[in-house]
């Protein structure tokens, strides 16, 4: 499933492009609390990178870090919240969310995981590893990924979709990685910390489908940022 579970044909849409926007907005958010600068806060500038990629508009972007860091009004203030449990299928799941009402967010969450298994703090993480993960693209035929990855100071590469690469770090490094990158050739397309399963459960195609409905369902709920999902091919 590559580093994170995505949704399908979710980025195609008509109404995915705003919820996209929210949880970029709201990552930018948090991100700004540690300063305004995205040179000098590596976290803001991926989250704006990341933004700038998926067309969010320059003035969206510079609201939601002028709200993050405290320079406009109040406005929201959101807290991160990790869940963690199983799908369908036994499925082990670690959900992020991003919210500035906790108590609906557990509600919902709750109600979601009815069709799965909603487990305790440390339940599954055991068996992700957390890593940062670069997707990144070759810029002409002659880039060599294992080169650029030793150079640059990725800890491990895999092949990813559409001729990209994945380029896994350690979480420091993710920052470092992606700024050191485009000097052998590649361009990042994507990089953010999360889970990575160490042991992905394979499944046959009517119980991969159920898992999927599920996931969809836990990734259209309007508090959740991220889904990783121990699903294998």
């Amino acid at each position: 499933m590559g580093a994170q579970w995505k949704a399908k044909n979710r980025e195609a849409a008509a109404n995915a492009k705003g919820r996209i926007f929210t949880k970029l907005a709201r990552e930018i958010m948090v991100a700004a609390r540690a300063g305004a600068d995205p040179d000098m806060n590596p976290r803001l500038r991926l989250a704006v990178e990341q933004a700038k990629k998926a067309s969010m508009p320059r003035d969206t972007v510079e609201r939601a870090i002028k709200k993050g860091a405290g320079l406009v009004d109040a406005g929201v203030s959101y807290e991160k919240l990790i869940y963690e449990g199983f799908a369908p299928h036994r499925v082990p799941v670690i959900v992020e969310c991003l919210t500035d009402n906790v108590n609906r967010t557990v509600t919902n969450i709750r109600i979601l995981f009815r069709k799965g298994q909603l487990g305790t703090s440390g339940s599954v993480s055991w068996d992700f590893d957390y890593l940062g993960m670069i997707e990144a693209t070759p810029e002409s035929a002659n880039a060599d990924a294992e080169l650029a990855a030793i150079e640059a100071g990725a800890r491990d590469l895999e092949p990813a979709e559409n001729g990209a690469t994945l380029f896994l770090t350690d979480p420091s490094d993710l920052d470092a990685v992606s700024r050191a990158l485009p000097k052998y050739g590649f361009v990042a397309q994507s990089a953010q910390l999360g889970y990575r399963p160490k042991n992905p459960v394979a499944l046959d195609d009517a119980a991969r489908a159920e898992v999927e409905a599920f996931l969809e369902a836990v990734d259209a709920d309007d508090d959740v940022q991220n889904i990783f999902a121990g699903l294998a091919g």
